[in-house]
C-alpha cells in the first residue's frame, strides 16, 4: 500500500511538472515573437507563434528530454533580423526577451502566491503552503511555476550556443564570427547539449548554478515581501 501511495505521488509530481512546463514555455517563446514584432518583424505572428497555446511551441522530443533530464528545447521562434532597423541590436533584444519574460513571470507567480495566501489565511501566515488539498496543490504549482521560470531564464542566459545568452552576445561580435556561428549551428548545438549533460554530473558546476539560482529566486521572493503589509 505504501508503494502505491508513492507511485501516485510520483505520477502527480510528473503531471504537475508537465503542466508547469506547458505554462512556462509559451511565455518564453511568445516573448521572442512579441519583441520581434515591436522591432518590425511579424514572421512569428504570421506563423501563429505568439500564443499561450503550448502545442504551438513544444517540440515533442525536446519536451520529453526536458521532463526526463531537465534539459530540453522548444520549437525555435522564426525571426527575420533583416526586417529590423538595427539588425544586430534588434536580434540581441529579441534574444534577451525570452529570459526576461521568465523572470517577469516568476515575479507575477510570487505576487499571485502572496496575495492569494494573504486573502485566504491572513498576512501572518502567507509564507508556507497550507489549506485544503486543492489549495495546497494550486500553491505548490505556483511555487513550481516560479522555480521553473527562474531556472529557464538562467539556463537560457548561459553564454554558449544556441542559448539566448550567447545570441545576445553574438550581436556584438564581429560579422566574421557571426557568419562562422551560422555555418556551424548544428555542430555547436550538439556540443552544447553534450557539455550540459557532462556538466550536470560535475559537482562544482552544479554548485555554481544552484548558488546563482538560489540568489535570483530569493531576490524575486523578496521583491514581493512588502505585499503582506497591505493586508494587516
Amino acid at each position: 500500500m505504501q508503494s502505491t501511495g508513492l507511485n501516485i505521488e510520483l505520477i502527480m509530481m510528473i503531471v504537475a511538472r508537465a503542466i508547469t512546463f506547458m505554462l512556462v514555455i509559451p511565455i518564453h517563446e511568445s516573448a521572442h515573437g512579441i519583441v520581434a514584432g515591436w522591432l518590425g518583424d511579424d514572421t512569428a505572428k504570421k506563423q501563429g507563434r505568439i500564443t499561450l497555446n503550448p502545442f504551438a511551441h513544444i517540440d515533442l522530443f525536446g519536451f520529453i528530454s526536458m521532463m526526463a533530464l531537465g534539459v530540453g528545447w522548444a520549437k525555435p521562434v522564426p525571426v527575420d533580423p533583416s526586417k529590423f532597423k538595427h539588425r544586430r541590436l534588434g536580434y540581441a533584444l529579441v534574444s534577451l526577451a525570452g529570459p526576461v519574460s521568465n523572470l517577469l513571470a516568476a515575479f507575477v507567480g510570487c505576487l499571485i502566491f502572496v496575495v492569494s495566501s494573504c486573502l485566504l489565511f491572513g498576512a501572518e501566515h502567507w509564507d508556507y503552503i497550507q489549506g485544503t488539498q486543492v489549495q495546497q496543490a494550486i500553491f505548490t504549482l505556483l511555487v513550481d511555476f516560479v522555480s521553473i521560470n527562474v531556472m529557464l531564464a538562467l539556463f537560457n542566459l548561459i553564454p554558449l550556443p544556441p542559448m539566448d545568452g550567447f545570441n545576445f552576445l553574438r550581436a556584438f561580435m564581429p560579422a566574421s564570427f557571426d557568419n562562422w556561428v551560422f555555418r556551424n549551428q548544428r555542430t555547436l548545438s550538439t556540443a552544447f547539449f553534450v557539455l550540459i549533460i557532462i556538466g550536470s554530473h560535475i559537482s562544482q558546476v552544479r554548485m555554481v548554478f544552484t548558488f546563482i539560482y538560489n540568489i535570483v529566486q530569493w531576490l524575486i521572493w523578496m521583491s514581493v515581501s512588502w505585499v503582506p503589509m497591505l493586508f494587516k
